[in-house]
């Protein structure tokens, strides 16, 4: 048995997860989730039927985790030889910056894409508080570094960048130059490439055979 049962769809938030797992160097098995057709192994590990989730089959028994920030602070820890997990004078940017990414990024991004409006003077009421003041703050973060833990690639890079390549590629992010440079230089890791090369394949396939 592999160490991790990844449960996942290539057209989803799994994609975050993929990478994380190859930047780890953990050994897994996928299952795929068909949204029309979801399996009971799947729902059984995640009631809410969502993706990306993972089970390790570890020795004290097997541990549940969802959500793909979640996913990546585990597997960052789970796999220490990866050098992916904070290092004590990183802690405040990877935890600050990761979150972020999860909560006002995530949030900002979604309010505009459905065209949510937030009501005028409402917006402390919101975790993002807008759109422009949430992507001025991520853009900043890199004005001045090349990860968000500075000169080190960590695990929170695998999350924070997956909302910049996301972004970038959907138009949800403008194009600033801080973000193309940024994305310019996770690309070209090994384990993104790895992990893209797995979904890009699967969502040809299932093009493929829907066309």
């Amino acid at each position: 048995m592999a160490e991790y049962t990844f449960f996942t769809n290539p057209m989803s938030r799994g994609q975050i997860a993929r990478w994380a797992l190859h930047e780890a160097g953990a050994e897994y098995a996928q299952v795929l989730v068909d949204w029309a057709d979801k399996p009971a192994e799947f729902t059984a590990v995640n009631p809410m039927g969502k993706v990306p989730a993972i089970v390790h089959h570890a020795i004290g028994g097997d541990r549940t985790v969802t959500e793909a920030a979640a996913i990546c602070a585990y597997l960052a820890e789970a796999h220490p030889l990866a050098e992916l997990a904070p290092r004590e004078t990183e802690r405040a940017d990877y935890y600050r910056w990761m979150y972020f990414a999860a909560g006002p990024v995530e949030q900002a991004i979604v309010a505009r894409s459905m065209g949510w409006e937030v009501p005028e003077g409402r917006d402390a009421m919101v975790g993002f508080g807008s759109y422009e003041r949430t992507v001025d703050t991520l853009a900043g973060l890199f004005a001045d570094r090349d990860y968000v833990c500075g000169d080190r690639f960590t695990m929170a890079d695998v999350y924070v960048g997956s909302q910049v390549d996301w972004g970038l590629m959907f138009g949800s992010l403008p194009a600033r130059p801080e973000f193309e440079a940024y994305a310019e230089r996770f690309r070209a890791r090994d384990g993104y490439t790895a992990a893209k090369t797995i979904d890009n394949g699967l969502i040809a396939q299932a093009q493929t055979k829907g066309g």
